[in-house]
């Protein structure tokens, strides 16, 4: 249970949303309760007598409201409680103290803010989800804040953000404007938090939070998770397991600048506060104008990481990614077998290859565009999208057309936000291009950032993905990368500079909408330099993610594993390169994590490894509802074993896959010890079989043996994995 000491916790059902209860304490207090119920949670927010809204209760829900009178009286009001501690959404310059939510400038100059409850309203919109608005206003200014929580009863999932206006004589300054602000109470707080950078994604530290503020941000602008993603864990009074433990997952659903304060007050209270980053970002905020933060996601589990991470996946899939319950194509990049230099001669041996391989698309990825300065490296060229004459005398559309000719689909790579200074574009509107006029241009892989708050420089991004459509109606794959940040911030056409960093990403998100209005159901991958742009804001506009240019597949095991605690597998793009020195069935077996992908030189296989990858991807096109739809349960963790192991089982708990991969390979090290399954049926009878064999190879799994499900989460099985296995995928199924 995770509550406020000096808060009464309570619970009670949505039939009870708008009543007034009065108390006894010290004075008889009439108090309005408002519940944010799922399956096995409630969050209870209580607007007291003086109509401040503060949360009174976080964690699980109880299975008998008759039992809230009892609840009632367990937990007193302090003397000294401020009333302000547990703030539903803590405003600057009144009576608090602490860390703020938001904080204005009103138009007459003064600073401060008291938000004071008015109203709520539920709806209904469907059988899981609902939708709760809490009007808070200043009593002293017509400055009105509505809170919004849209909760997702099956998955234990919030989405929670706020709506700011106001009705003043002037303009309003916002310095702060958090999405929420939540409040914890326990005996401790341990942060799991991820830092990486390009190629080192999805690194993960956990630490006890001290007394004061720990900070999680960004101020790229964009390719925002670079440095530091903005997912983040929290468990309360002991850190949690994979099966055990409270835990709070969080993470904004925003494509630029972040912050996330969490912060110990002095009576032990963890205060979560997330939002746009106000740095370099304080926004002028018009009579009547609205202004709409992103939304920050929350789903709380009493039951460990694991449960926290299928009830995020699950969301995922039904309601935030784009195709989630949908299908994905397979593909081979020619990026590592050509990089730069390939011509149409080329690309037709490898449009051969990708019909030979058995995949569904081929992908054509950068270096395909720009003739004043054409694109052979990445010093020129973007921005300049038409096909290089010299490499494509005859198009894309010869390209597309002869992809049909093989039996499979084609897809073009794009970055269409940035420029090259040597390229045409650049030459033609230097005052498109995000730089300050009194400074040096700074180049972040040789290119700069197109303004994106300049509807100009809109239309054409938009136009670059639509022109490549129009020319070519069969193109059936977008990949779409952001390789650069924001260095020295500044648009030539925005008034007011201190929106900039807002408005671009408000800018990326018109096109996207754009792009989808017209092209919706289209494939695209988010890609930027790997995954510096995951967040489920872009990935309600992309079907699928790059999580990271470094593909050696030991690394990407450590990669997915984090990852898949918020991203469900049908969302990461895992493809199988010659990046690292393990063998083709090795790194296939970890790209068959998520939607599998081929960037290889296929004519240079041998003829055995050629044949492998030919028959894995037969195996996979049957497993991968499993995969992409199945519930997740991880195994055993590769940074505590020498086996990672994981688990992909379906709703029925029939039938699954298990992967399994020796990630240590030091001298005697013991990878024999049996590994025990989660998610199965106990009463149920399953027998297990190895798959994707590599050809010539036979099984040391006998599979007609069968297993009652107790005895496999409770004994476990041996995938025999060795030195000499090194890759081991199970099936198992129920025995009928």
């Amino acid at each position: 249970m995770i509550f406020n000491k000096h808060s009464i916790p309570a619970y009670v059902s949505f039939a009870m949303i708008s009543a007034s209860i009065m108390v006894a304490s010290a004075k008889l207090t009439a108090q309005t309760i408002i519940p944010i119920e799922t399956q096995n949670n409630a969050l209870i927010l209580q607007a007291d007598a003086d109509k401040d809204l503060g949360t009174i209760y976080f964690g699980k829900k109880l299975s008998n409201s008759s039992e809230y009178s009892q609840v009632l009286n367990v937990f007193k009001q302090t003397p000294d409680y401020t009333g302000m501690l547990n703030s539903a959404y803590t405003g600057s310059g009144s009576r608090n103290l602490l860390e703020p939510a938001i904080t204005v400038t009103h138009a007459d100059g003064n600073n401060s803010l008291d938000l004071k409850y008015v109203s709520h309203d539920l709806k209904k919109i469907d059988d899981d989800v609902t939708l709760l608005s809490i009007v808070l206003k200043d009593p002293a200014y017509n400055f009105t804040v509505t809170l919004y929580y849209k909760s997702y009863y099956k998955e234990d999932v919030v989405e929670q953000w706020s709506s700011i206006k106001h009705n003043e004589k002037g303009n309003v300054t916002l310095h702060k404007y958090a999405s929420a602000n939540l409040h914890i109470k326990g005996a401790g707080y341990y942060l799991n938090q991820y830092h990486g950078d390009w190629a080192k994604e999805m690194q993960s530290e956990e630490s006890k939070l001290t007394h004061g503020i720990k900070t999680l941000d960004t101020k790229l602008g964009t390719r925002a998770n670079l440095f530091q993603p903005s997912v983040f864990m929290v468990s309360v009074n002991k850190p949690a397991t994979e099966d055990e433990g409270t835990v709070l997952f969080g993470a904004l659903e925003y494509s630029g600048n972040f912050r996330t304060d969490l912060e110990v007050d002095y009576q032990d209270n963890l205060r979560i506060i997330s939002g746009i980053n106000n740095y370099a970002s304080p926004y002028t905020l018009k009579p009547n104008e609205e202004f709409v933060t992103p939304v920050f996601l929350y789903t709380l589990s009493t039951q460990g990481k694991g449960v926290a991470s299928r009830n995020l996946q699950s969301w995922a899939r039904n309601y935030k990614l784009l195709d989630g319950k949908g299908t994905r194509l397979t593909l081979l990049n020619n990026w590592e077998a050509t990089y730069f230099d390939f011509n149409e001669s080329k690309l037709a041996g490898l449009l051969k290859d990708t019909k030979k391989l058995g995949v569904d698309l081929f992908l054509l990825d950068d270096g395909w565009f720009a003739n004043k300065y054409p694109r052979n490296g990445d010093v020129a060229g973007l921005g300049d999208w038409e096909e290089n004459k010299e490499k494509l005398p005859n198009g894309i559309s010869s390209l597309v057309k002869e992809a049909q000719n093989n039996s499979v689909k084609f897809g073009i790579w794009i970055e269409p936000e940035m420029v090259n200074p040597k390229s045409v574009l650049y030459e033609k509107h230097p005052d498109w291009v995000v730089k300050q006029p009194k400074r040096d241009e700074y180049y972040f892989r040789n290119q700069l950032i197109l303004d994106l708050t300049n509807p100009k420089v809109q239309d054409f991004v938009f136009g670059v993905v639509d022109g490549l459509f129009t020319k070519n109606p069969d193109l059936a794959y977008i990949k779409w990368d952001c390789n650069a940040v924001i260095y020295n911030a500044h648009s030539a056409t925005l008034k007011n500079q201190s929106h900039f960093y807002i408005e671009y990403v408000r800018g990326l998100y018109k096109v996207l909408e754009r792009i989808r209005a017209k092209y919706p159901t289209v494939p695209m991958m988010l890609c930027s330099g790997g995954g510096g742009r995951v967040d489920y804001a872009a990935l309600k506009y992309f079907t699928e993610f790059w999580p990271s240019d470094n593909t050696d597949p030991l690394e990407r095991i450590f990669m997915q594993w984090e990852y898949s605690y918020f991203y469900p597998a049908i969302a990461s793009s895992n493809h199988v390169t010659d990046w690292g020195k393990q063998p083709i069935k090795f790194r296939t077996d970890v790209a068959m994590m998520g939607k599998l992908g081929f960037d290889i030189v296929v004519s240079h296989l041998k003829e055995n490894d050629l044949k492998y990858c030919q028959d894995a991807i037969k195996v996979y096109n049957e497993i991968k509802p499993i995969i992409w739809q199945g519930n997740q349960y991880r195994l055993s963790n590769p940074k505590e074993s020498s086996v990672a192991s994981m688990l992909y089982m379906d709703e029925n708990k029939s039938s699954g896959v298990i992967f399994n991969y020796l990630v240590n390979y030091r001298y005697g090290v013991n990878s024999s010890l049996p590994i025990l399954l989660k998610g199965l049926d106990a009463a149920k009878k399953y027998k297990i079989e190895e798959i994707n064999l590599y050809p010539g190879t036979s099984s040391s799994i006998k599979g007609d043996k069968s297993y009652t499900g107790d005895f496999l989460m409770k004994v476990g099985f041996n995938p025999d994995v060795n030195s000499s296995r090194t890759s081991v995928i199970l099936k198992i199924e129920e025995v009928k």
